[in-house]
């Protein structure tokens, strides 16, 4: 789409900071995500398109041009209902220009964010920007919970440790796993409802292990979470299980953990309507 060559109608979902050379800004913009968000921001004119796959063709040119032209290229979903209400808490006008640029640059909402670097927008970057959506608000609630520990003066390390802890309990559970193409669940049960956290992994022959930047954060920040404040928690690995070298033969596999409040050890779960028997014993994995 980026190669379309017809300049495209004016977007009025983006933001840049001025303040330094051109070469050197950062380039920000809101993309609507469905149809049906187009046709609620209708009365906002937030763009000039006539529908929703023309904004689509639109948007992908914006883009395209932003990266030839700023150093930096993001993007997140300009979600309707979190931009009305975030108008009614600021008292701001949804329609003007003001409104937007201050809810695409809102502090709490930069974990929302993803850099741009030329993907498709329907295959890829716009289903990548509504899982971004939901694992900010995820990461919101992680922080609060966070915050809101008993370990006063030494919070911080105590933090850095349990996430030391998740980061290895789940490179475990992929290194035990070997090579194939895994989805990677987890869930915690915590004050304030459920944290959840999903990552597609492809971890090759060769040892090296695909994963999205984002989907790597969430997951590392929910299993910290859930040591920090020794919530009970689950995590699933199901995928096929196979590489190319072993003459093509795949199996299909399902493993689960769960936790009481430490560490995690194997057990039968249901997450997502996947049921998986008991995971292999992750301290047996180097």
């Amino acid at each position: 789409m980026s190669r379309n060559p017809r300049a495209p109608r004016p977007s009025r979902c983006t933001a840049n900071a001025a303040a330094r050379p051109r070469g050197e800004e950062a380039f920000v913009t809101g993309i609507l995500t469905s149809a049906e968000d187009f046709e609620r921001a209708r009365a906002w004119h937030l763009t000039d398109a006539t529908d929703y796959d023309s904004y689509l063709l639109d948007t992908a040119v914006l883009l395209a041009d932003a990266r030839r032209s700023y150093a930096t290229v993001q993007a997140r979903m300009f979600h309707i209902a979190d931009f009305a209400d975030f108008c009614l808490l600021h008292r701001l006008d949804p329609a003007g220009q003001a409104a937007r640029d201050k809810y695409l640059v809102n502090p709490p909402l930069q974990t929302q964010l993803l850099p741009y670097q030329g993907e498709e927008l329907v295959g890829d970057f716009v289903p990548r920007l509504i899982r971004a959506r939901e694992s900010g608000l995820t990461l919101r609630h992680v922080e609060l919970l966070l915050d809101d520990g008993d370990g006063g003066a030494e919070a911080g390390p105590l933090v850095r440790q349990a996430h030391q802890r998740g980061a290895e309990l789940f490179r475990r559970m992929l290194v035990g796993a070997g090579f194939g193409a895994y989805r990677f669940l987890c869930a915690v049960e915590a004050p304030g409802g459920r944290l959840e956290a999903e990552a597609r992994i492809l971890h090759w022959e060769d040892g090296v292990v695909r994963i999205n930047d984002e989907d790597l954060d969430l997951v590392c920040a929910v299993l910290c979470a859930g040591l920090y404040r020794e919530l009970p928690g689950a995590a699933l690995l199901h995928g096929s299980q196979g590489a190319a070298g072993a003459c093509g033969e795949y199996r299909p596999v399902a493993w689960a953990w769960q936790s009481e409040g430490g560490g995690y050890a194997p057990a039968a779960v249901e997450l997502d309507d996947v049921r998986a028997e008991p995971g292999f014993s992750l301290g047996s994995v180097c």
